[in-house]
């Protein structure tokens, strides 16, 4: 077995280099004397962190003195430095992730935790079969959606640079390299280093909708186009191994995308920008295609003399309209020159994609993408009747399984929208009729009776002859465009119509009646439903009903049409972020699980299908943490076999950037929710129920611990915009949504993301463990045995393990020093140390119980590797906060200077990087 102390060398190895050469740069760009300043900077940072608490004051006091010199280039500089130390750190860890998984392989251990041979032999130690998984795999879905939420500081150029550094050092340890070789590959390395470090790290324009999404496309690029064919075909291998028999799958794992369509306070999405998603989408795809197909031909040169085709090979060669005399021998090459012709037809028409070689013949376009591949499957069908089916295993399968996977539209984008906005809508639409004049001042039963009639019939509300407003005329102009999308496309491109804030039935039917409208819904028996209609439950409040408005929606028989015509499946999405905002860690998490288990119930008893959709975050505040651990602490029979979720900001470039940790990161999402479907669906035991109590309690508790500090305490508003850079972040350029719903700087109107992102540059974190330690304290004071209890919850309960695990490791990176020290950009002394002492009181209580709960010594003891990944960072944060304080003190002060601002910008960018999960 490899020495865990020989990959640890290897990373330590690679970090070394990759600073080595930073410094090199900064030799040659800032000279010997501003290198000789940074050095000195991370050296006295290092010595600070190491210091014994006798000695820590006198070296943080140097480490100020040094900094507080600094000029406004130097501070630049600084940050710059300390900031790509991050981002190289991070390529080095994850460059040791793909490292310890080849050597797992090599050594033939026994497969890891979140992979599908691991889940395989968990099922089969459980006595699961083959029919019960065949069956599972036929009817199972799973979908991680990219989404633009603005967390991913880092431009494209940077992710670029970065991508091509992480290569390299794939490179050098794959590859036995000759000391030429070596020195030609650190070279390579630094001209890269090189080009990072000139590379601006900030856009100097506000991004576009068009840029997010041209940026999601990078990702398809990268990974996902030839990743996610390669994932099927090792699955299927896998199942073949450890079931004895083959089995193809369906296409259960498809991605899906909001950039383009999410209109929930995005003034700038609107029916252009959907058209433009998709088309740019689909152009991606058709040119990944053809490029293949073009590969393909040149890789089967095949002849006629030497093998026999079948007859319908020959039919698609001969009709391929190719007079070549050099090809006539090969009927292979012939028939994908027919196909490449066709389908460049097929992207010139859908989206005026010219593909960069021109067809050889002429041919008509595809009608869909299932015609495609009946073309490629007869290409495969007859390479294996003459024995040359592993021809077909290079190119053309993975070809095969792309089409299917991807169609012509490559993702299926989400249509988002508030639900005062569908309001606002739907009564200028009934008024404008003479339907009624004051729909938005009915009552609920009165609402909903109103839609009913007015969804049984085929009568339009819309009329082109009366004047509307700019919100409905927009409104109905997307769903058009999602009519036209729909025509050209097919349905599959746009499948889902998701309700953000949706409250109560009534919600629910205004989207019916807005879909009617633009053709997307027919009344009738049977109806016809051409989108799911998905509300998103988010706020406290919201969580607890949604069961009870679901169950009331299921009752009337206009829904029940519906959804049979959708196949008996209803998708929920639930809100990890504004209901964190809303309630606090704890109370957020258990009234997600609570929702989820009163849906499992009203779906059971209703006989309707659930599909969940998480909207998780990168951080713990807004749902993050592994992805593993978080599907299998689902309540039991909420997963299902189906699952979707959002995959945001920072953490897209995570996980997905390097293609094998991407490959892998999905295979977890499958594996994760394979186990959570067949082994973690049987009902709770006497135990959870009482543990399902204890929770009840807890959340309580701190539910009110948190909104006495966040909503109830005078001036907190001041103190979050005063002590936190949140003003800053909203003018930062990574995101083309507004910061705040409305023009108000109130919790309730701020975006969680920004609220999360703010409390993390100051490193206090709070929306990730606020209210914990209050809440124990009382349940404890209320049962003085309870610590048991709560340890055994940790022990039996994947829920209550992994909402402490993901806690422990945000106080890990929670440093209340710090956070002392950007409450001195508040002036009112009062109210800074009135707030201060209550998050620092709660912070210590919240260490101390999480290290009983969970038996450990220390922070983190449990999962040494990120510990010492985060103490590795922590000297190249310390700077960074404090240049960052003294920036904000600045231009708070009325510093007009663009290096402030920019200096701010950027150690907003160092910051988010050295803590990785931080939006």
């Amino acid at each position: 077995m490899s020495d865990p102390a020989d990959l640890e060398a290897e990373l330590r190895e690679d970090v070394r280099l990759l600073g080595r050469l930073l410094g090199r740069v900064l030799q040659e760009r800032t000279g010997e004397a501003g290198y000789a300043l940074i050095e000195n900077v991370r050296q006295t940072a290092v010595r600070f962190r190491r210091a014994q608490p006798g000695e820590a004051g006198a070296v943080r006091a140097e480490l100020a003195g040094i900094l507080d010199g600094l000029s406004d280039r130097q501070t630049v500089d600084v940050v710059r430095a300390f900031s790509y130390f991050s981002h190289l750190l991070n390529i080095a860890e994850d460059r040791h992730q793909k490292r310890k998984r080849r050597a797992w392989l090599r050594e033939g251990l026994p497969p890891r935790a979140g992979s599908l041979a691991r889940a395989l032999l968990e099922l089969k130690a459980a006595g699961v079969g083959t029919d019960k998984l065949r069956a599972w795999f036929g009817g199972a879905f799973v979908s991680p959606v990219l989404t633009a939420h603005p967390t991913e500081v880092k431009r494209k150029s940077t992710l670029d640079c970065e991508r091509e550094i992480a290569r390299l050092l794939d490179r050098r340890d794959r590859e036995p390299l000759l000391p030429g070789e070596q020195t030609e590959l650190a070279h390579e390395l630094y001209t890269w280093i090189l080009t990072l470090w000139q590379t601006a790290m900030l856009r100097l324009t506000k991004l576009r909708v068009v840029d997010e999404i041209d940026n999601a496309l990078t990702y398809y690029r990268d990974t996902f186009l030839e990743q996610i064919p390669r994932l099927y075909a090792e699955m299927e291998y896998t199942l073949a191994r450890h079931t004895g028999t083959g089995l193809r799958l369906p296409a259960l794992l498809r991605m899906g995308s909001w950039i383009g369509g999410d209109r929930d306070g995005n003034p700038y999405v609107n029916a252009e920008v959907l058209r433009t998603a998709l088309e740019r989408q689909a152009r991606l795809a058709f040119a990944h295609y053809l490029e293949q197909i073009h590969l393909l031909g040149g890789e089967l040169s095949l002849a006629s003399r030497l093998v026999s085709v079948t007859p319908e090979l020959a039919a698609l060669a001969d009709g391929a309209g190719d007079d070549s005399p050099f090809r006539q021998d090969e009927p292979y090459r012939r028939a994908l020159v027919g196909v490449y012709a066709r389908l460049a037809a097929t992207a010139r028409a859908l989206c005026g994609y010219v593909p960069p070689r021109e067809p050889h013949a002429a041919g008509a376009p595809y009608a869909s993408s299932a015609e495609l591949r009946a073309d490629l499957d007869i290409v495969a069908q007859s390479l294996t009747t003459h024995g040359s089916a592993a021809l077909a295993e290079r190119r053309l399968r993975p070809l095969e399984r792309a089409v299917e996977v991807f169609g012509f539209h490559l993702a299926s984008l989400d249509l988002r929208q508030n639900s005062a906005v569908h309001e606002q809508v739907v009564a200028e639409l009934l008024r404008l009729a003479g339907v009624h004049g004051e729909y938005a001042a009915l009552a609920e039963p009165e609402r909903i009776a109103l839609l009913t009639r007015e969804l049984a019939g085929p009568r339009l509300l819309y009329s082109r002859h009366l004047d509307y407003g700019a919100t409905v005329a927009g409104e109905l102009e997307i769903l058009q465009a999602a009519a036209d999308i729909h025509r050209r496309f097919g349905a599959i491109a746009i499948q889902n119509y998701i309700i953000s804030h949706c409250e109560s039935v009534s919600d629910l039917l205004e989207v019916g009646l807005l879909l009617k409208e633009a053709g997307l819904l027919a009344p009738g028996e049977p109806a016809r439903l051409e989108l799911n209609i998905v509300p998103l439950f988010e706020t406290i409040a919201d969580l607890d009903r949604c069961g009870s408005i679901m169950s009331e929606a299921f009752a009337l028989d206009a829904y029940r049409r519906w959804l049979d015509a959708r196949g008996c499946v209803q998708e929920v999405m639930l809100g990890y972020s504004d209901s964190n905002k809303d309630g606090g860690y704890l109370s957020a998490n258990w009234a997600l699980y609570q929702a989820e288990a009163s849906l499992v119930e009203v779906f059971r008893t209703h006989g309707i299908r659930l599909r969940l959709f998480h909207g998780r975050g990168g951080t713990v505040g807004r749902g993050g943490g592994p992805a593993y651990e978080a599907i299998l602490a689902q309540p039991p029979g909420s997963v299902d076999g189906m699952l979707r979720l959002t995959e945001q900001g920072e953490t897209i470039a995570s996980k997905y950037s390097d293609a094998q940790l991407g490959r892998e990161n999905l295979e977890t999402l499958i594996a994760a929710t394979l186990e959570a479907s067949l082994l973690h669906a049987h009902d709770p035991d006497e135990a959870m129920l009482r543990y399902a109590q204890v929770m009840t309690s807890l959340s309580e508790y701190a539910y009110r611990a948190y909104r006495a500090l966040v909503y109830d305490t005078p001036g907190f508003v001041e103190y979050f915009r005063m002590t936190t850079p949140i003003a800053e972040i909203a003018e930062l350029n990574i995101g083309s949504r507004p910061a705040s719903r409305k023009a108000s700087w109130g919790i309730e109107d701020l975006r969680a993301i920004p609220w999360v992102f703010s409390w993390a540059q100051c490193r206090v974190l709070l929306p990730g463990w606020y209210g914990f330690a209050s809440a124990v304290e009382a349940w404890l004071a209320e049962h003085p045995q309870g610590m048991d209890t709560l340890q055994q919850m940790y022990q039996r309960w994947p829920f209550f393990r992994s909402v402490v695990s993901n806690m422990d490791m945000v106080l890990a990176k929670t440093d209340l020093s710090i956070a002392s020290r950007y409450a001195e950009l508040l002036e009112d002394a009062a109210l800074r140390e009135l707030v201060l002492e209550r998050i620092g009181e709660e912070l210590n209580k919240s260490v101390r119980y999480l290290l009983q709960i969970s038996g450990q010594p220390a922070l983190l003891a449990n999962n040494p590797e990120l510990a010492q990944s985060i103490r590795s960072r922590i000297p190249y944060l310390d700077p960074l906060n404090h240049l960052q304080i003294e920036l904000l003190r600045r231009y708070r002060a009325g510093d007009t200077d663009e290096l402030t601002r920019r200096g701010i910008h950027l150690s907003i960018n160092g910051l988010t990087a050295g803590l990785r999960n931080s939006g």
